[in-house]
């Protein structure tokens, strides 16, 4: 199977490619730069080199039309999270909105009958994990793209789903909003203070469980404009500091600030129907692994 990524030198595309490349899939990635550290950060030197890698902007109908071809699948992850979205609503729209149209417009064009893409926890707002009600200009616009994904059903009938990971953590995770809880423990496993910036509950899903997601769905067969809510384990941050440090107990991490903008209640489709997947890590292992991560290596004998 040939599979463009978009957004593939992002954290969470990094995850995937790992899972596809001990796949044997061959991938193309589309992004905006050539920096491949992520990618052999977490899959590895070999599977970063194997890349093949155009460089293009998400918001050029042609260019992603083109990085389509000879494709089987589309995993589209491009795009920028609620920090550049809140300071340029217009840019946001340009990568979030017009880049998910060109996706679909790149899978019509080359006859592609599945795309997978990339929505968020973020449709919902903070008080109320059962209907949409996103109250940031991120999740408005992933709420439109899923809009956009029906209408592509009922005029092209090309299928897809939409991915709604809620605050993914884990290595390699150092941008965004909600990234707090990784470089909360990057800095516990380096020894360093730490303050996530917001407080509240928040759904945190370990990134390779959102990466299994992914993998299952490009082998999944489904028809109908489809969501998939990956909301992990809803748990407070206090929860969250008190984890790292039943793992490194002398951590200094505090929380402060407003409340996450997205509701923890929804419900976890993790293990829906519509994909075959297992089960998620806990809390406690994830953070565990995150921490493990970053902790310094020790050379024997010092």
């Amino acid at each position: 199977m040939r599979v463009l990524i978009t957004g593939g030198g992002g954290f969470l595309a990094a995850w995937i490619i790992q899972r596809l490349h001990r796949a044997g899939m061959h991938i193309r990635v589309l992004d905006t730069h050539t920096d491949r550290t992520r990618v052999r950060d977490i899959a590895g030197p070999e599977a970063a080199d194997a890349l093949e890698w155009v460089v293009a902007d998400i918001a050029d109908t042609t260019a992603v039309v083109n990085a389509a071809q000879g494709c089987d699948r589309i995993l589209h992850l491009a795009g920028v999270l609620t920090p550049t979205c809140r300071e340029n609503p217009v840019l946001g729209a340009r990568i979030n909105v017009l880049g998910t149209l060109n996706v679909f417009e790149a899978a019509r064009v080359h006859g592609m009958g599945r795309v997978i893409y990339t929505s968020s926890g973020g449709i919902y707002g903070p008080e109320d994990g059962q209907g949409p009600f996103p109250i940031t200009h991120y999740g408005a616009y992933k709420l439109a793209n899923e809009g956009n994904a029906r209408a592509y059903w009922e005029d092209a009938r090309i299928a897809s789903i939409g991915m709604r990971p809620f605050v993914v953590y884990g290595p390699g995770r150092d941008g965004g909003l909600s990234a707090g809880p990784t470089l909360a423990c990057k800095a516990a496993a380096q020894g360093q203070p730490y303050v996530i910036p917001f407080t509240g509950q928040a759904g945190m899903v370990y990134v390779d469980d959102v990466a299994a997601a992914y993998e299952a769905a490009l082998h999944a067969t489904f028809e109908g404009a489809h969501t998939l809510n990956l909301t992990g384990h809803a748990v407070s941050m206090d929860e969250v500091i008190q984890t790292i440090r039943r793992i490194v107990p002398q951590a200094d991490i505090r929380c402060e600030g407003p409340v996450i903008p997205s509701s923890a209640s929804a419900p976890n489709e993790f293990g829906h129907g519509l994909l075959a997947l297992g089960q998620e890590r806990s809390l406690h292992e994830g953070i565990a692994l995150t921490i493990a991560h970053y902790t310094p290596s020790v050379e024997a004998g010092t």
